[in-house]
């Protein structure tokens, strides 16, 4: 049973900063002290600065307070910081989060090797087994089985269940000094039926803690549910990002005054909801930065209609739907690990702006790898390779004298559409050799762009054709920074009559996270079957719930909250 507060900031005289952090670009929307209002973008990563969403704040207090302001930032007129960012996903794909070890109930060491035995691509003959988060593990020596009484199995406790045998603390305390002498300070704790027994772990985490480990996930903490497997790779998830994130946001407000103090510091979560710095983490930091454009376009679009949410950034595609409510789902598949929270239901896609184009073995191929920031497309004159953003500039689509001059080593230089038609002579002439045709530079782009809508139109379909909805009775709801570049084509593709471009369109992630409300959730395993003699005890959980929700957020100085009940049935 998910619980999900929202509560409206109240609104005061002051900086307001809402930052998208994306893998090429970082986007901002700010609102100054007089109301006016200002979008910004610049790269997320780049030699002339050490932080990007940092950077955009200072460069935006000195443009409107008439002075070049250094760092360490002033924060005496911020009134609040909201940002989305990628740094937990970018840790999770390319494996560089905290080094963590797993605790199991002793038996089980293999248990997240193995997997739950899906096979997702039966027919590829060069399947992998997805890969494990932890470089070390420690069977607990411990043991809690389930009551059953209809199978002679009674229970000894009120939660329903035995303790076969007790935790080993002086073999455990062993294991872990074993491991802090390793240098590992996070663990990821995930015991058998910890869901609804979890005394064994807590007094796991006592014993951590003593000893000096930094970082503890719970599984009954991070996700309470059912299905160790999901739950034992959620923990470790968590495990393996949160201090990655501690870390992100240390130096970050390193770059202010006092570290921040006294200013709310807020963080966009892959439900949709904002939460405190302090209890941002990694297993609900997943979709951080695209579930900031789904509560934008959800918000700012006209409604009454289906809509789907076409958000094409510099290193990927997101899409959405959106129809009146937002779509969560409560398990996904993140880069082989699969994560129990909720999550806004996106899919994305690697086709995005910085898409590389590649011809192999006869065929047009538009990503998964990116050019990214640095060195950017070859229209960046950093010498970076063909992307789509090249396709589109050598179409026309893209007019460079509409640009700034901040591209090329020194930041100081127009787009170089010579450079691009450089390389796309080079790549036709290479394509017209091995295929034995008279393609020119225009038909080879065409060409190109035609592979990336196409694979940006088949999540979409998933996302309505598959699930029974008609694709041409919504609207599309175009953003993100190229997304204006493909939206008639895609929308075209899909028999879509209507897109929706909202003047923020470039930036609507950053402008959604400015939208967004603060939340809350929690929930209790209940394992009770749907049936009116278990009602009254149903709504006593719910109650407890949604105090445990109002204390929370009472803490956070909200008092106007909204609660929203979800029951995760099983049939």
């Amino acid at each position: 049973q998910h619980y999900f507060i929202q509560s409206n900031l109240s609104s005061e005289m002051g900086y307001k900063f809402a930052i998208d952090r994306g893998g090429t670009f970082t986007d901002v929307f700010v609102e100054y002290p007089d109301k006016s209002q200002h979008v910004y973008k610049l790269l997320s990563e780049d030699y002339h600065y050490r932080d990007a969403p940092s950077e955009a704040i200072r460069r935006l207090i000195s443009r409107y307070e008439g002075f070049e302001m250094g760092y360490p930032i002033e924060t005496k007129n911020i009134d609040w910081i909201r940002m989305g960012t990628t740094v937990a996903t970018n840790a999770l794909l390319e494996r560089k989060g905290e080094p963590m070890a797993f605790c199991v109930s002793k038996g089980f060491k293999d248990l997240l090797h193995i997997g739950n035995q899906a096979r997702p691509s039966i027919f590829d003959l060069t399947c992998k087994c997805p890969g494990v988060l932890y470089s070390n593990v420690v069977e607990v020596d411990e043991r809690v089985i389930p009551g059953k009484e209809n199978c002679g199995i009674f229970p000894e406790n009120s939660v329903g269940v035995i303790v076969e045998q007790q935790l080993d603390k002086v073999k455990l305390t062993k294991n872990l000094i074993n491991l802090r002498n390793k240098g590992i300070k996070s663990i990821a704790v995930a015991l058998m039926h910890s869901y609804c027994f979890s005394e064994h772990e807590l007094e796991v985490e006592k014993i951590a803690l003593e000893l000096g480990f930094t970082n503890i996930s719970l599984s009954h903490k991070v996700m309470e549910m059912i299905k160790i497997v999901p739950r034992g790779h959620t923990a470790c998830a968590d495990a393996y990002l949160t201090p990655h994130i501690q870390v992100y946001l240390k130096g970050f407000m390193s770059n202010f005054r006092d570290n921040l103090k006294g200013v709310s510091l807020l963080f966009m979560q892959s439900d949709g909801g904002l939460t405190r710095a302090s209890t941002f983490t990694g297993s609900h930091a997943i979709l951080s930065g695209p579930a900031g454009g789904v509560v934008g376009y959800a918000q700012t679009s006209p409604t009454g209609i289906p809509l789907v949410g076409f958000d094409m950034g510099g290193t990927s595609t997101d899409v959405s739907r959106y129809a009146g409510k937002y779509e969560h789902v409560f398990e996904t598949t993140t880069a082989g690990i699969s994560i129990q929270a909720p999550q806004l239901d996106i899919n994305t896609v690697a086709a995005g702006g910085g898409s590389c184009l590649v011809f192999r073995a006869g065929l047009f191929v538009v990503g998964p790898e990116s050019a990214g920031a640095n060195p950017g497309p070859a229209c960046y004159n950093k010498g970076g390779p063909l992307t789509v953003t090249d396709a589109n500039l050598m179409l026309g689509r893209l007019r460079p004298d509409h640009f700034p001059c901040i591209f090329g080593p020194g930041e100081d230089e127009p787009l170089n559409e010579a450079a691009t038609r450089e390389k796309f002579v080079v790549l036709t002439e290479e394509i017209n050799g091995y295929l034995k045709r008279d393609m020119s530079v225009e038909e080879v782009a065409l060409g190109f762009i035609e592979v990336a809508n196409e694979t940006m139109c088949r999540p979409i379909r998933a996302l309505t054709q598959a699930k029974g909805h008609d694709t041409s009775q919504h609207y599309l709801a175009c953003f993100g920074g190229a997304g204006g570049q493909h939206a008639c084509s895609i929308a075209r593709s899909l028999g879509m009559r209507k897109v929706h471009v909202h003047k923020y369109s470039s930036i609507l992630s950053a402008y959604g996270i400015a939208l967004a409300d603060v939340v809350h959730d929690t929930q209790r395993h209940c394992g009770l079957k749907f049936a009116e003699g278990n009602w009254k005890q149903i709504n006593l959980m719910m109650e407890t719930l949604r105090e445990e929700c109002r204390m929370k957020l009472g803490e956070q100085g909200f008092e106007n909250v909204q609660l929203t009940t979800f029951l995760h049935m099983r049939w």
